[in-house]
Parts: structure tokens; sequence; C-alpha cells
């Protein structure tokens, strides 16, 4: 048995985690000793070790579609990209980096690209969610500076949360918030979301604002602290479309309030003006002196594990290095401790006008680190498009197919979660360990070794000659020191000279914000957001993300634990707009925008607001045929932090009925035509498809099956055709087709891929899909923790289980992490 305490890769809230080995398997529990979750751990992180199998992964290098060496694959690389450099110079060069990579990898990939090919266009994944942050702390503070930690949110007498669903996005501070209600029944919790979220399900308030309206919201507050009366109560309830009296309360809640502490995420950042709207936020902290001091102060929370990281090295475009600029003191600083006369002079090109300069044909050579944005930027047709037609698309990542490595010329198998050894830092500016317990398998190598091979093939070995990650994060560490008479936050001097015993052996480690001498209010006009809607496209899409599942699913998607609450693509939609649509509850729609077409299946919500639509971003062509909601959003940005608005977009829906819908297992999935739709699912030791289409698959299956010479059992009964195809004993393929999606017993039907059914009654029972004797399917599952349906949770609620607490005593299902607590109530209160 061998345990090992490391870091979750997951939300920015960076849990700490204990891994045991044990028997060649993995389990994960919640690391009692963590300041960032006490041992607490979502549904995500509870199934960390059921993502450490080599499924699907990338495991050598590959060059023009061939394995290679390693010696090859870095010699390529680094004659393409001097070809490129000398002929067009290093504008033409870019790097596309991750909030999952580590810190040591993104300071290396940092230097290389800012410091020796001598262009800032290093960008990452984390300017889709943080960046407008960024931007709102620097314009305040003068530094990129969080003013808070997580024991603020336990110690306030306020909690006001913007723009973010909490409850499933960060649900172990979550989940901690639930506790400091439940300790301080005087503590007031206030939503703010256009949506009805599981957020809401504790809050004393919730104002459901119109999309895009937060600024207005905020300024009216700063009106009236100041006692300003330009933005009065009710100019700000007709701006935002919200009751006189809901904004008077919210207000007069927060003046009051001894303390106030501010939670925002992606609801905010995501918007063509959200940096004024995180600087609205700022300015009323500012204005009411609830900042600074415990309990109080303006919180971004980060969306990915390292976005801070990525941050503190000057992983952004527009930043140098260690918080530092392109001003001339700045760039004269880092150049020295670089050691380095190549170092880029001027900000470089943001996510979406780096991949818009790809398509102009601009940037010849683009290396993407850790990440898939031919499925998270937006347009994502466009970025498609971009790709194709780049001369060198270099891909570093784990996994051996991804929408964006399909354009790769050269790929770099990197190390996963569990093999890497590194740092990172979450939303409370604690840097925590990442520590390996597992081989790096294949010939899978770490970030930060990719980079400093290739720096040495461009022919800047010198300064990547590093070892192992503790010289890197040391020099990090002393850059992040150098000349630093307290002009900057940010300086962890005291880690510059760890060992390397005592940087392995590392514990969290939070670093501190100084005094924060500067502290600036500024001006902030609201506007409304870009989206135009019209008779053509007459609703306003919202994006975001669901409870189990992570960014785009190429570590969450083949867990099947994870797969169990939401499945597929789904779109949210109000009554009102449901019947105006002719849409019905489960049945399947085409969402459509100038950009592009996906498929989704419709969920009624009362709390959705009517003319809006919300569709989860995860979905890409690995686990949908038009799942991708990214095709359908417009890439614009905020002018001053390049964060796209990715919460509004006009778009239009229609339903679809297809003239047959059907569920395909497989332990090798036959091509399915281009005709059908389809949706993978996770499963145990089997593949499984959902398919949709015009024409029957059932013909296209037979076919299949006799090629192979399977021995085919049928069956056929009004519109539902079914179909088992056997060899020497064992189950190969089960199909089953209805002009509505057949309802199996999906656990009976992954068994008998294992132990195929001995008994005929049984072979016919599966040949019907349920199990003999029992009732067909749990219902949609509510409880990922202990897989816990729908119909099970009703059932108990009819027998008197009329408390969360009273369902969890007697099913378990609301008793690990809790996320699914609102649900379990809003059952309860939908059987009256």
């Amino acid at each position: 048995m061998n345990e090992t305490r490391t870091t979750c890769p997951y939300c920015g809230v960076g849990c700490g985690v204990v891994v045991r080995r044990e028997n060649g398997n993995v389990s994960v529990r919640g690391d009692e000793t963590h300041p960032a979750n006490y041992g607490r751990l979502c549904v995500k992180g509870s199934a960390l070790g059921e993502t450490t199998g080599l499924q699907g992964r990338l495991l050598r290098p590959r060059v023009d579609d061939h394995d290679v060496t390693w010696s090859r694959a870095l010699s390529v690389a680094g004659e393409r990209l001097q070809a490129i450099i000398e002929r067009w110079g290093p504008q033409a060069v870019a790097f596309y980096a991750s909030g999952q990579l580590l810190t040591e990898d993104y300071y290396a990939a940092n230097k290389l690209m800012k410091g020796f090919i001598g262009a800032a266009n290093i960008d990452t994944n984390s300017r889709l969610c943080m960046s407008s942050a960024v931007t709102g702390y620097k314009r305040a503070f003068g530094e990129d500076i969080v003013p808070c930690s997580y024991d603020d949110v336990e110690n306030s007498d306020l909690v006001v949360l913007v723009g973010s669903n909490a409850a499933w996005t960060h649900p172990v501070l979550f989940q901690r918030l639930v506790k400091a209600r439940q300790d301080n029944p005087d503590m007031k919790v206030v939503v703010i979301d256009p949506r009805k979220t599981a957020t809401c399900d504790i809050a004393d308030l919730h104002l459901a604002l119109m999309p895009g309206s937060d600024a207005g919201l905020f300024v009216g507050l700063l009106n009236a602290i100041q006692g300003d009366t330009t933005w009065s109560i009710d100019r700000v309830a007709d701006f935002c479309g919200l009751l006189v009296g809901e904004v008077g309360t919210f207000y007069d809640w927060f003046i009051t309030a001894p303390r106030a502490i501010t939670l925002y995420t992606m609801g905010i950042n995501q918007s063509t003006s959200g940096s004024d709207k995180c600087n609205a936020i700022i300015n009323v902290h500012l204005a009411s002196g609830k900042i600074a001091r415990q309990g109080c102060g303006p919180f971004s929370l980060t969306g990915q594990p390292n976005a801070m990281g990525g941050r503190e090295v000057g992983g952004l475009a527009n930043q140098l290095a260690a918080h530092m600029g392109f001003e001339p003191d700045d760039l004269a600083r880092v150049a020295r401790f670089w050691g380095t006369e190549r170092l880029a002079q001027t900000p470089g090109l943001m996510a979406v006008e780096l991949f818009d300069a790809i398509a102009r044909g601009e940037v010849k050579a683009v290396w993407i680190m850790g990440t898939n944005p031919a499925v998270s930027l937006p347009d994502s047709h466009a970025v498609c498009q971009a790709l194709a037609a780049c001369p060198l698309v270099v891909v570093s990542e784990v996994m051996s197919e991804t929408d964006t490595s399909r354009f790769a010329h050269i790929r770099f198998p990197a190390l996963g979660w569990g093999e890497k050894n590194g740092t990172v830092t979450n939303s409370e500016r604690r840097i925590s360990r990442q520590r390996a317990f597992l081989p790096a398998p294949g010939e899978a190598k770490p970030d930060w070794w990719i980079i400093a091979q290739v720096a040495k093939a461009l022919g800047y070995g010198e300064a990547f000659a590093w070892t192992h990650p503790q010289e890197i994060f040391c020099e990090h560490a002393a850059l992040s020191a150098f000349e630093n008479d307290g002009s900057r936050a940010f300086n962890l001097r005291e880690l510059a000279s760890l060992t390397r015993e005592q940087w392995d052996n590392l514990t969290p480690y939070q670093w501190p914000t100084g005094d924060m001498p500067y502290r600036k209010i500024v001006p902030v006009a609201p506007q409304k957001h870009s989206a135009r809607v019209d008779a053509l496209y007459p609703l306003l899409l919202n994006t975001g993300r669901v409870r189990d599942q992570w960014h785009t699913m190429t570590r969450t998607g083949y867990v099947a634990r994870l797969m169990q609450h939401i499945d597929e693509p789904l779109v949210e939609i109000s009554p009102g707009d449901a019947r105006r649509f002719m849409l019905m509850d489960g049945q399947l729609a085409r969402l459509s925008s100038p950009r592009g077409v996906m498929v989704a299946r419709v969920r009624i919500l009362q709390g959705q607001r009517e003319g809006e639509l919300f569709v989860p971003m995860h979905w890409n062509n690995q686990f949908a045929r038009q799942g991708k909601v990214n095709v359908l959003v417009e890439g614009r940005c905020d002018p001053l932090s390049g964060q796209p608005e990715s919460k509004q977009t006009a778009i239009r829906i229609m339903p679809w009925q297809p003239g047959w819908q059907g569920e395909l297992y497989a332990r090798d999935l036959p091509e399915v035509p281009p005709s059908a739709c389809w949706w993978r699912k996770a499963a145990q030791g089997v593949q499984h498809l959902t398919v949709a289409g015009d024409k029957s698959l059932l013909e296209d299956i037979m076919a299949h099956c006799r090629v192979q010479e399977w021995q085919l059992q049928l069956a056929h009964s009004g519109d539902r055709n079914s179909v088992l195809a056997w060899h020497n004993g064992e189950l190969m393929l089960g199909y089953w087709e209805d002009n509505t999606l057949p309802e199996l017993a999906h656990t009976f039907v992954e068994e008998a891929f294992h132990t195929a059914p001995a008994e005929l009654a049984a072979r016919h029972a599966l040949l019907n899909g349920q199990r003999p004797g029992e009732q067909v399917g749990q219902g949609r599952i509510i409880c990922s923790c202990f897989s816990i349906g729908e119909r099970a949770i009703n059932e108990a609620i009819a027998e008197g289980c009329d408390s969360a607490a009273a369902l969890g005593a007697k099913l378990r299902c609301g008793t690990n992490c809790g996320s699914c607590v609102p649900e379990l109530k809003a059952l309860i209160s939908a059987r009256g």
C-alpha cells in the first residue's frame, strides 16, 4: 500500500487529495489537512482514481501521422519552427497553453516564447474564463491581486454570488459556504444570475436579472453607497429587469452588513464589458470599506486548477512574467534575469485574435499545449478551418484523439495527472504540490521537458538546462523576488532557495497580498450585452458547465459514473418558450446561428428565463456528432481583456423529430453513417452510442454483423427493432431501435458483455432490453456518488421522505459531496 498527497486537477478550488495505490488499483480521498477542502471532495474528485487508465492515451511522438522517436520529433519541430522564424520572423510563431499545465510547465513555455523566440504570442485557455478578472484587479490595485481567502467566505455576514453556479462549478467551496450558513443563521446569501441554478438552493434572495446587466446593478449600489442618484433604484430595476423592491433589499443588505464578500466568475467575465463588470464589483467594496479585512472583498473564483499559476508566470499574451508588464523597467529587469537580448517588447496576440491571425496566414506555426481550442473557442468551425490551413501545428497532449489533435503535424505525448510533478496555485493564491504516484506511460514526458528540448533544438539549451521541476520553480520564485523592493505584491522570495527535498515536501503555501497601497475606483458606464436577437434568431443562448463533467471531457467523459447525471448535450428552456417553439421535454432539437448548427435534447425548466436558453459547453466531436455549442457562439471580445462573450449569443431553435432513435452497444463500434447523429456514453468494458436519424440504422447494423459472420438474434414488435450479435458464446453487439428512444436496463446490457446470459429466457429478455422481473431503468441519475436515480428517489418521497436528510438516511443520496442536494429538494417540492 502506498499513499501520496497531491492536488485535484479540476476546478480552481484546488482541493488536496490523498491517493492510495493498492494491488494495482487507485483510490482517492480528500486530504483532511489541506486548507482548501479539509477532506471534502466533489464527485469528480472522488472519481479521480477511475481516470488513471490508459484508454485513448497518446504514448509515442508522432510526426505527420507516423510514430517516431523523441529525437526525430524534437529535431523536426526545431527545424520547422526555425525555418518559419527565419523566413517570417518570431511574430509568425505562437503558443496556446492551458490552466491544466503545472506552474513549472507554464514558466518554461512563457520563457521560451517571450524570452528567446522573441514574441509575446503565448496565450492560454484561461483567457476564456479569467482575463476580465485580471484586468479588473490590475486597474483597481495596480496588480493582479485576489484579496480574499476561502476563510473569508465562511466568516462573512453577506455572501453575494454573481454569475456563478458554485454548487456545480466550485462544489467544495460551496459546501463550505453551506456549512458556514448552517453554523451562522444570521448570514445572508444573495445569488445574482439570470438562471435559477442549484446555487439558488441556499439563497435568501435570487436576483434573476437580464443577461449582461450586472454592471448596472453594481453601479447603482455604488451610487447608493455614495449618495449619488444618477443610477437610482428605479433606473437600476428597469435596466436589469428586476423589481424595485428586490434591488432595494439587496442594496440595504450590502450597505448594512458589517462584512460582505462577492464571489464572481464566468457569468461576469465572459462579456464584451467583462472588465467593467469586474471593476463595478470591486468599486462597491472599495467605497464601502468592505475589503482587506476578514469576511470582505471582491473574490474572483478561477475555473481551472492552475489558472492562477499561469497568471503568476505571465502566461497571458499581455503580461510579461511574475506580475510584470511591458513597461521599460520591467522589460529591462526580465531581460537581465533571463540573460536574453531577444525579449519580446510588446504584448502578443490574445486567444481569439491569435486564431484569427492563424486564419489570415500571419501566424504560421502554433504549439498547443494541454487544451482543445477546436472545441472551447467561440466560432469553433472557423478555428478548425484556421488550424487546417496552418503550415505547422504542434500539439502536446495526453489523449491520442481530440478535436484539435487531428490538425497536428507533430504530436508530443505529455504526462497526465498522477504522472507529472510540480505545483499549482488555486483561487485564493495558495500554492500546492501535484505529486506523481504513477510511472510515466509509454514514452510520455513532462511538458517542461518537452519545451526545454525544443528550446535546445532552437539553440537556447543553456537557458533551459533544467534537470528537475524544482529548479524551474525556484527560478520562477527568484524572478518574482528579483529587484522587488515591495512594489510588486507577488513575491515568492522565501521559496526561491528551496532544496529538492524541501520542494518535494512543500505544504500548501498562500502568498500574501501585502498592504495593497494602490486602490482605485474605476469609472464604469453600464452596457448591455452585444448579442442582437431578431425575428430570425429570437433567443439568447447562455453556455456553461454541468456538475459532473470537465472542460472538453478528455478526462471525465470516459468515466461511467460521471456520465450518469447528464450524458448528452441538453438545452434548457422555459415552459413558455417550449410552447412557443413546439418543443416537448426529452425530445431532440436543432439549435442554429449564422455560424453553425448543433443538436441537443430538450429539458423544460421553470427556473429558466423566457427568451433565453442554456447549453453545456463540454461535448465535442469525440463524444457527439453536432454536439459542440461553440459552433454557435460569435467571437465578440472585451476590448480590454480579450475575453469572449460566451454567455450571450442570438440563436434559433427548432424541434427535430427523427424517424428513429436507438441504443447501440458493441465491443468495437461499427461505422455510423454521416446521416445519423450520435452521442458517446461511457460504459464499463464496452462502447455505447445513443443514435438518431431519419433513416433506420438497422440494415447497416445487420450488414456489419453479417460481414463479421456473427450469429444474429432479432426481434420486431411494432416500430421497435432489436438485434443481438453473438460469436463463440460472447455478446459482440446489441442494438435497440424505436421511433422514440428505447428504454433499456443499461446495467443488465453492460453485464451481458462481461458474462453472457446462459438461459434462453434471459437472452430473450436481453433482446427486449430489460432484466427479467425488473422494472426498466432508474430514471435520470441524480446522485452520481451512489448512482441513485430519480425513480428510487420519487418512490422514497412517496413513502414519506420529506427532506434531503431523510432521503440521505434511506438511500444515501446527498450524503457524500452534497452536490445533488438542491435537486433532491426540487424533487421533494415538485411532489408537493
